[in-house]
């Protein structure tokens, strides 16, 4: 594993974008595992740049995102599909159609579960996955558990979440209670994992996480077993 802590919020979007650039340019067909949140913002802002400048070409990439709102349409200014359209789809060579995300108005979101782990299968599995963490230590909506969830799945979301991301909303009544999510199983298949964290209130999780006890208590302590793993941290909030 490899840890950074870097000492802004600007300089931890530079980082990651620049992971994720070198293996786009190095494997122009490349998959990429996709979050959402406050913390890839910056991230995302960095490779439109550089995609302006003519540095970066994603006419070849895939991506699948790591989760969407259950009950909000795509076109929901609050749905993930609309964030990744916003900040960063709409805004590069990107084929829409090789971009994924899980279908939060799903019918049956157990077989939404098993068709969007069957997508990335197909595609070869995920060649870097970008994970921001939750206070609580979830990844994307994998909330702390009794056990580690492999498939992608309908969840509960704590209270913590919720309140967590009740700043996106008019008011906390508005957050979705519930979520489909990308499990564990694709996630730890990924070749490469990036985790970025920004803010002093998130140093504690980040630690315990990479360095405590590996627990569904805590869902991302598992990356621990994974073999090729990136945090880059930042105590300045975004």
């Amino acid at each position: 594993m490899k840890f950074y802590e870097v000492a802004s919020y600007k300089e931890m979007s530079r980082k990651a974008a620049n992971i994720i650039s070198a293996e786009v340019i190095t494997n122009p067909n490349a998959v990429l595992g996709l979050a959402t949140g406050s913390s890839p913002i910056g991230t995302y802002k960095q490779l439109i740049e550089w995609y302006n400048k003519g540095d970066i070409d994603f006419s070849g990439v895939t991506a699948v995102n790591l989760d969407e709102y259950y009950g909000l349409s795509e076109d929901n200014e609050q749905s993930y599909r609309y964030f990744m359209n916003k900040n960063f789809f709409d805004h590069i060579n990107i084929n829409k159609a090789r971009t994924y995300v899980p279908n939060g108005l799903a019918k049956d979101p157990v077989l939404e579960g098993k068709l969007y782990d069957e997508r990335i299968k197909a595609l070869g599995g995920i060649d870097i996955q970008l994970l921001g963490i939750g206070l609580d230590g979830h990844i994307g909506f994998n909330e702390p558990n009794d056990v580690f969830m492999r498939d992608t799945h309908l969840v509960d979301l704590n209270e913590s979440t919720i309140k967590a991301n009740a700043r996106f909303f008019e008011s906390e009544d508005k957050v979705p209670r519930q979520a489909i999510t990308m499990g564990m199983m694709s996630i730890m298949r990924a070749k490469k994992i990036l985790l970025i964290a920004a803010g002093e209130k998130k140093e504690a999780v980040v630690r315990e996480a990479f360095n405590g006890v590996i627990t569904p208590k805590l869902p991302a302590s598992i990356l621990q077993l994974h073999p090729n793993v990136t945090v880059i941290f930042t105590k300045e909030s975004n």
